[in-house]
């Protein structure tokens, strides 16, 4: 490239960043019409020109009948004549030009105004996100083009981010609620002993019996709530996974947990495939089994676990009897810290964060859980995951 096409690149490109859409726009389409203009222009002047192999005269002919003779047709007047019909064009033509740019660049000025009409609501939806207001949206209308599928996938964005913050506030909510407890009982159980200057080793080892116990539970919401990170953070590989042998192993794990609470585990296991991360999965699973051991009846009731397949997703499957569950609340219980029987239960029935794990987990391997409250009781849980997910980058 030499200096001159490397300056005249520079020059364009300073003037097209000085310029809006809106005015690139109409230098295009100005800039079209006027090229269309100038070769149409080129080609009449150089047809007139070069074309026509008769003689233009001043000298029209007096008598009639009379014609012009080779000699007047090849005068001087004859040429002067032609010069001054091509000046003329040229002139009338330029003129047209001038005119033909200043109403093409009006009306694309107008063109382009109508056109990037969407890109500016789109700015103006873009800047409230900005600020924290993410409960809008554009709800473009009009044809299925390039402007609208941006429109449609930035009210897609907004409607994501909304729910991620509202997720997010109330977890931060929620487990601020879940640690504070602990920490404030075992505060006022400290401060109680130590203000009874007669309290003996007895009480001091019940003290700590009990301070052991909340700290378990502290521990295990630790330990959940790095396990629901891992889970949204994860990218998933691609080995195959037996979903019947991962159901066999839960199964064969919490058999005891069972037993003690007199529940009977009823299977269904089909053939099903997946591929994925076979930790996450058996993770995922052994909280749907647990879920359904700890929100079951006190004494008594089923467990069914049932696994199948089609061609595009395997399905897990763990129903149990239990209290009633409204139906307008089970989408809430995917939700941290939010218990069947109600986020301030007692300690022992979970710590709200085992169906979410489970969810988060669907979504890392690009599947999806369904909860379905039971008419006589209970809550039916659904994992479907995809026979093949997609590689993640």
């Amino acid at each position: 490239m030499t200096v001159f096409e490397q300056a005249s690149c520079r020059g364009s490109r300073r003037v097209s960043s000085r310029l809006t859409i809106r005015g690139r726009l109409t230098v295009s389409y100005a800039g079209l019409v006027m090229g269309c203009g100038a070769v149409l222009i080129a080609i009449v002047y150089l047809y007139m020109r070069y074309v026509p192999t008769y003689a233009l005269s001043d000298m029209a002919p007096t008598e009639p009948g009379a014609t012009a003779t080779a000699g007047e047709a090849s005068s001087p007047d004859s040429v002067s004549t032609l010069n001054e019909l091509l000046q003329d064009l040229l002139i009338a033509s330029s003129i047209a030009l001038a005119v033909l740019a200043v109403l093409s660049g009006t009306v694309g000025w107008l063109v382009a105004a109508r056109i990037i009409k969407p890109l500016r609501t789109i700015n103006a939806a873009a800047t409230r996100a900005a600020t924290g207001a993410l409960d809008h949206r554009i709800g473009l209308h009009g044809p299925d083009d390039e402007v609208h599928r941006l429109a449609a996938t930035f009210d897609r964005m907004l409607e994501s981010l909304e729910r991620s913050f509202e997720s997010q506030r109330r977890f931060a909510a929620n487990a601020s609620h879940e640690l504070r407890t602990p920490l404030s009982t075992t505060k006022t159980m400290i401060e109680v002993a130590l203000a009874d200057p007669n309290t003996d080793a007895a009480q001091l080892r019940s003290l700590i019996e009990r301070i052991a116990e909340v700290n378990h539970d502290n521990i295990a919401i630790a330990e959940a709530l790095l396990a629901l990170a891992a889970a949204e953070a994860t990218t998933v590989p691609r080995d195959p996974i037996d979903l019947t042998a991962v159901v066999a192993r839960v199964i064969n794990s919490r058999a005891d947990e069972a037993r003690r609470s007199h529940i009977t585990i009823v299977t269904d296991v089909q053939p099903a495939m997946t591929t994925g991360d076979a930790t996450l999965v058996r993770q995922a699973v052994d909280n749907m089994v647990r879920n359904a051991l700890q929100h079951n009846l006190a004494r008594g009731g089923s467990i069914h676990v049932r696994t199948w397949a089609d061609d595009a997703h395997t399905y897990v499957v763990v129903a149990n009897t239990g209290a009633p569950i409204p139906p307008d609340k089970t989408a809430s219980l995917l939700e941290p810290f939010v218990r069947g029987i109600g986020r301030t239960a007692r300690r022992g029935t979970g710590h709200g964060l085992g169906l979410a794990i489970v969810d988060a987990i669907a979504r890392a391997h690009d599947g999806i859980v369904t909860l379905v409250a039971r008419t006589e009781g209970g809550l039916t849980v659904t994992l479907a995951l995809p026979v093949t997910p997609p590689r993640r980058q």
